[in-house]
């Protein structure tokens, strides 16, 4: 069970939490896996989206961006699934990472975002995702388009086997 507390409504990590008999396995957080952090946002194209539909788990892949100081761009259909699941419910996570076309998938690292995503005007944003996605000039002025911010608030760094981490969104350059 992670090791999250929730203060003013927001998760936050607290590492230092033993949760019953279970050892803290994670390690403490360093320059190393911040980076490693910030290159998995950094590389992503895609995340899997981890949302809540009629209060079930439902997870969907989509397109993304890491916008630095701010979060994980999501361009989202207002069709879709998961964009009507968080116009009900904001709360969300996101998996990055991918893993090496050899070994084992799991030795491979990954980073979980959590927290909530809310829509952002989608103009102001538009030259730098299309800078970095310019296939999505196909369709990101469609109206039915809304670009949406996924402010982490905590993340679960996965580095490949005996390298967990607990990150806070200070870690990953996003404020409070």
């Amino acid at each position: 069970m992670p090791c999250l507390v929730r203060s003013s409504g927001a998760l936050h990590s607290n590492c230092a939490v033993q949760q019953g008999d279970m050892p803290n396995t994670y390690q403490p957080v360093d320059d190393d896996s911040r980076a490693l952090a910030e290159t998995l946002l950094r590389g992503a194209a895609h995340a899997a989206l981890g949302t809540l539909r009629d209060g079930a788990p439902m997870v969907t892949r989509v397109g993304c961006l890491w916008m630095s100081g701010q979060g994980l761009g999501l361009l989202l259909s207002d069709l879709s699934d998961h964009a009507r699941s968080l116009a009900e419910d904001a709360r969300c996570s996101a998996l990055t990472g991918e893993p090496a076309s050899r070994g084992d998938p799991l030795n491979h690292p990954r980073l979980t975002l959590l927290g909530q995503a809310e829509p952002v005007d989608k103009a102001t944003h538009r030259d730098t995702w299309l800078a970095a996605r310019p296939k999505a000039a196909l369709y990101y002025d469609f109206t039915d388009f809304r670009l949406h911010i996924l402010r982490p608030t905590a993340a679960l760094l996965n580095g490949g086997f005996g390298k967990a981490f607990r990150l806070s969104g200070e870690d990953l350059g996003v404020e409070p």
